[in-house]
């Protein structure tokens, strides 16, 4: 297929470098800074442009994959003469009806992982959440990301609000923990690769447990002790303190929660 990509950040990169591979033809980018836009074009393809209204009338599928705040001021632009081809965005908390009264045919393709342009990942295990306004849209879409990856499941935008929630609590989250974790231990000399395995050991886990299986450490235990000593431990930061007296007591009462108590 030919592929217009509206946006060249993290997800955009490894969705066209995933394209690319698959045989499909991305013949023009999109972006607000040409650098952007130039960087993308190099590695996927296609010519670069900083011109909405430049931006090809002939491409099979138009990928807007964009900070969401743009995304109601875009889609009127790129949709404008070209409203019989078909259009998606990639947001994980935006709903579908945004390209509505704006094209025939549209939708969402929302691969679920963290992007980053310096880490290429494996298409072929992401899930792709998809959601179209029509039977012609879905079938087209269903087709197209069964090209890259081996996971596609249709999802309404009702739902896929639940499940970007999901991701942050999953991903997002949890990677701003590493980060407390690390200016912990860098502010008493330990290098935070001594976590790794650790990290590894617990994500690996909820391969072959559930998440309330694996849990562990003080605060399953309510051990009064340990918690009031580490929560001390960060007087001099309220914010991370509050987090951590949060977390502990989430984390305990969901265990009672579990155990019918």
């Amino acid at each position: 297929m030919k592929v217009i990509f509206i946006g060249a950040g993290n997800l955009a990169t490894n969705l066209a470098k995933a394209l690319l591979q698959a045989g499909h033809d991305i013949i023009q980018v999109y972006s607000r800074t040409m650098e952007s836009a130039q960087a993308l074009a190099t590695l996927a393809g296609g010519a670069p442009t900083t011109d909405i209204t430049s931006v090809r009338a002939d491409a099979d599928i138009y990928i807007l994959s964009v900070k969401d705040s743009v995304l109601a001021e875009l889609i009127p632009k790129v949709c404008a003469g070209r409203e019989n081809k078909v259009f998606v965005h990639t947001a994980g908390s935006m709903p579908m009806n945004l390209f509505q009264g704006m094209a025939l045919h549209y939708g969402v393709l929302y691969p679920m992982q963290s992007f980053s342009k310096q880490k290429e990942v494996d298409f072929s295990v992401i899930p792709c959440f998809i959601e179209g306004n029509d039977d012609y849209t879905l079938q087209l879409l269903e087709e197209f990301v069964h090209t890259f990856s081996d996971r596609c499941y249709q999802l309404s935008s009702e739902d896929r609000k639940y499940l970007h929630l999901g991701a942050v609590f999953a991903c997002n989250f949890v990677n701003h923990c590493y980060e407390l974790s690390s200016e912990v231990l860098q502010a008493h000399g330990i290098p935070f690769d001594v976590m790794l395995p650790l990290i590894d050991e617990t994500a690996q886990k909820v391969h072959h447990l559930s998440p309330a299986d694996a849990q562990t450490g003080p605060a399953l235990r309510y051990d009064e002790n340990v918690i009031r000593s580490q929560s001390l431990l960060l007087k001099d930061n309220p914010l991370m303190k509050d987090l951590y007296d949060r977390m502990s007591v989430s984390i305990h009462r969901t265990e009672l929660r579990r155990k019918g108590e």
